[in-house]
């Protein structure tokens, strides 16, 4: 399968590939509308959107979701992780609004009527063998529970694809579970295009993807944003439009377990089809990474059970106040 290559990109950007290693620069700052701000994810990454999007709903405009569990589902759930991968023994999306709901009241995280404005996509193989359609069935009934309507939410659970995300044109074919957790399928008859099927479903129509990315792939420091549970370098897509000044929207783009750098090189920051999207519509698509080197996550997920403290799921928690920071300093230029 054709696979985007950035050699010439990188060269004449901040994010240079050598010897196996990253060179890191600060990340830098654009014209942003932050009002038109979304996040994403797959598995981990899929939890920690749900996450993210629930515990800053007054942000963030809507949330893609591959292969992911409702919000703090380890914890209203009986089985904890085990429960929330392979399958679930009673359902818990109405358990999951209501514990949400009690953390807004708190002020730990926003109000879940923000919610209510959202679009979201959700997405479901099913030949997943790692994340059970169960699990995601109840993050549609999650966030139906919280309020948002139906026809603001897409919900796909009848494509044959294994634990993955689904690229147009790179990865394992349609119905594997294996590394590096990307994925061809084809949908009525046309390559399915998952990044785009995200966006367009959280931004409404957008300009057709560029045939290939012309901007530029940015590898940034982390650890200015916050050092627990985050990986040392973080990277970014930045479209033509960007760096010229013009007003862009951010969407944060969460990779899943096994998916960092250090497991399978820059394969989800450039194979799985977002920064074609980008190029066309203004779309700065940040990429963060979760921590390779913490005790407790010898599979390199994002935090969506406790492994950085019992505050994962609220706004303080480490990984998610680290890229809520992100944000705010990519608006910056504003």
């Amino acid at each position: 399968m054709f696979r985007v290559s950035y050699t010439t990109i990188a060269a004449a950007s901040a994010a240079v590939l050598f010897g196996g290693a990253v060179a890191a620069d600060p990340l830098p700052t654009f014209n942003v509308d932050r009002s038109q701000t979304s996040v994403s994810g797959l598995s981990s990454g899929a939890f920690m959107a749900v996450q993210f999007h629930t515990a800053y709903s007054a942000d963030i405009m809507g949330a893609g979701v591959v292969a992911g569990g409702p919000y703090n589902c380890a914890y209203v759930n009986l089985g904890g992780i085990e429960t929330c991968t392979r399958g679930l023994p009673r359902p818990i999306g109405s358990a999951s609004a209501a514990s949400a709901k009690e953390f807004a009241a708190r002020k730990d995280i926003d109000s879940t009527k923000d919610l209510r404005r959202s679009r979201v996509y959700i997405f479901s193989g099913t030949k997943d063998t790692v994340i059970a359609p169960a699990v995601v069935e109840e993050t549609y009934n999650y966030y139906k529970a919280v309020g948002v309507p139906d026809s603001n939410i897409q919900y796909v659970h009848n494509v044959p694809a294994g634990h993955a995300f689904i690229a147009p044109s790179w990865g394992n074919d349609c119905g594997v579970n294996a590394s590096p957790y990307i994925n061809h399928c084809t949908v009525d008859g046309a390559p399915y295009d998952q990044a785009g099927a995200i966006l367009t479903q959280i931004y409404g129509p957008l300009n057709a993807p560029a045939g290939a990315p012309a901007g530029r792939l940015v590898s940034f420091e982390q650890k200015p944003f916050g050092d627990s549970g985050m990986g040392d370098n973080g990277f970014l897509y930045v479209p033509p439009s960007c760096d010229h000044g013009e007003t862009c929207r951010i969407h944060v783009a969460f990779h899943g377990c096994k998916q960092t750098f250090q497991d399978i090189r820059d394969q989800y920051y450039t194979d799985t089809g977002y920064n074609r999207w980008a190029d066309t519509n203004h779309i700065l698509v940040l990429y963060p990474q979760a921590a390779t080197d913490l005790l407790g996550n010898p599979e390199h997920c994002w935090d969506w059970w406790g492994y950085t403290g019992l505050r994962f799921n609220v706004k303080v928690a480490p990984q998610m106040s680290a890229v809520e920071k992100m944000i705010d300093h990519l608006a910056r230029g504003l």
